[in-house]
């Protein structure tokens, strides 16, 4: 597993220039795009729909827009997404009645499917799906807004759900998002990790080819 993806959350980035936002973090030595979409209903915050993931494409993004659902009911929205230019499209399994249908919606629009784990969901939810995902995402506060402190369990979770995904034998990411900062990438890599989702700890400081290659630089230490 020599894999480490940087994934900036948008939802730290200045909103009044999001595509010379998004151009300037993917030229500093981000993998991904980061889309965290609230609904005011699942969680406790309102954010962006698929015109913000349709507006970057057209504006001529071209890396993975890796889109986090944190929205009840789930499957309504995954068309316009995938439509809108979604590489990826993750829910949480709370917000859908069928998670394996939700699954099976989103990659039959063209999408990688993944499933989110909240820190209180327990990783048997995984135990019927997972040969049918793409990705996995373990919260690690508890998710509709950003800027919380990482919450020290998701290293044991971490360390269970990585040992599911080698017994499968599969090439399925495993995502973190939350509190996830330079300082403690180098833990949460060695506990299984291999894409990370930071929002504030890159968008918040004045060079974000600092801190990305900051973030590369311990993840390759933790990893040896």
């Amino acid at each position: 597993m020599s894999n480490c993806i940087i994934a900036p959350s948008i939802l730290s980035a200045n909103f009044a220039k999001l595509g010379e936002e998004v151009d300037n973090v993917l030229a500093a030595g981000a993998d991904w795009v980061h889309f965290d979409v609230m609904d005011n209903h699942y969680v406790p915050n309102l954010t962006i729909g698929p015109m913000v993931c349709q507006a970057l494409r057209k504006h001529g993004v071209t890396a993975p827009i890796d889109v986090h659902l944190m929205v009840e009911p789930v499957d309504r929205i995954v068309p316009d997404f995938a439509e809108a230019g979604a590489s990826i499209i993750s829910f949480h399994p709370e917000a859908s009645r069928h998670v394996h249908r939700t699954i099976q919606l989103i990659k039959s629009h063209g999408c990688k499917a993944g499933l989110v784990l909240n820190p209180a969901t327990p990783v048997e939810v995984l135990d019927w799906v997972l040969e049918d995902l793409d990705l996995v995402l373990l919260m690690s506060v508890n998710p509709g807004f950003g800027g919380q402190a990482f919450i020290p369990s998701t290293l044991d979770k971490l360390r269970a759900v990585r040992a599911m995904i080698d017994k499968l034998g599969k090439p399925i990411t495993l995502e973190v998002d939350g509190g996830v900062k330079a300082d403690n990438i180098g833990a949460i890599a060695a506990a299984g990790a291999d894409a990370f989702v930071a929002g504030s700890a890159i968008f918040n400081v004045p060079d974000y080819a600092e801190v990305i290659a900051k973030m590369r630089g311990n993840v390759a230490a933790a990893r040896g």
